[in-house]
């Protein structure tokens, strides 16, 4: 049986978001890029709370919230 996963969505920057995925910045832009215009426009170098979420809906939870669950 799955465990459920709580996560505290936060804003995260590019870098950070690569880093939860274990792949470089440039992979992390490239898989976000078929569902970038449901984003929207970044804050500054943050992604908001709702387009974590969003991206986390397309591409999965990162490896290392499933490990912590």
């Amino acid at each position: 049986m799955g465990k459920i996963i709580s996560i505290n969505v936060k804003p995260y920057t590019l870098s950070e978001l690569a880093e939860r995925y274990g792949v470089c910045t440039r992979t992390i832009h490239k898989w976000i890029e078929p569902f970038e215009s449901e984003l929207g426009e970044k804050i500054g170098r943050f992604y908001s709370v709702r387009q974590v979420e969003i991206i986390f809906e397309n591409l999965g939870y990162p490896y290392l919230f499933q490990e912590a669950a």
